[in-house]
């Protein structure tokens, strides 16, 4: 195989991880496993990833930019920040429709990381990641249509994610079931709750009875990830 630069090659191996992953689950992913279905030596695994904890880490972050990059592109100027939000979040949940194993490997990884002596720091990492992608995208979205939030923006991001990532187990268990969906409209409550906590822009929802602005106050999110 022709020489490739170093991250182009992290890249290749990663994406071949996730497919092998989601194939044989975590704990069958082998270096051997992950090298042929890359077409790659074992020589060339060990030099682009020194531990199977970085080959986790990358595998997390890949995933994680798979669907960003699909919610980015749907974050564009829309005629008021409730479609402009609302759009970001369909994005989301199209990309989970359309590829629910990856999602589903995100809670395998997690749970293979708190089991794994020596890799509780990659579940941490993980939800520390999930929180700062909303942060990022909160900030873009801020760029597109400028508005000032009633809450810091690393509380919004972190509940958010706490929010969406239950939201995301739920869809994948339950399906696209009507009775829940109709229950629980998961794309208008987080849009609801991004604009809910929106001050000083007209965000296309009809005002609170009572006139207030910027949106009750959230609780704490959750202190650290477990789903044992």
């Amino acid at each position: 195989m022709a020489r490739a630069p170093l991250p182009e090659r992290r890249r290749q191996l990663t994406e071949a991880a996730i497919r092998v992953m989601e194939r044989d689950g975590v704990a069958r992913a082998t270096t051997r496993s992950i090298s042929a279905e890359a077409g790659v030596s074992l020589s060339v695994f060990h030099y682009c990833f020194d531990s199977k904890q970085a080959l986790f880490e990358s595998v997390i972050a890949v995933i994680t930019d798979h669907y960003v990059t699909v919610v980015k592109e749907a974050i564009r100027p829309r005629p008021t920040l409730r479609e402009t939000v609302r759009a970001g979040f369909q994005a989301y949940w199209d990309h989970v429709r359309a590829h629910p194993g990856e999602h589903m490997l995100t809670y395998e990884l997690t749970q293979y990381a708190l089991r794994q002596p020596g890799f509780g720091h990659l579940a941490r990492r993980q939800y520390e990641l999930y929180g700062e992608t909303y942060a990022e995208l909160i900030e873009q979205l801020r760029r597109t249509a400028p508005f000032e939030l009633g809450v810091p923006v690393p509380v919004l991001a972190r509940y958010l994610a706490a929010l969406t990532d239950g939201f995301t187990l739920s869809l994948l268990v339950l399906g696209d079931d009507p009775g829940p969906a109709e229950a629980l409209p998961i794309v208008e409550a987080l849009t609801d709750l991004v604009t809910d906590h929106v001050v000083g822009h007209i965000t296309g929802r009809p005002a609170r009875p009572d006139g207030a602005r910027g949106g009750p106050p959230l609780p704490p999110p959750p202190v650290s990830p477990s789903r044992s």
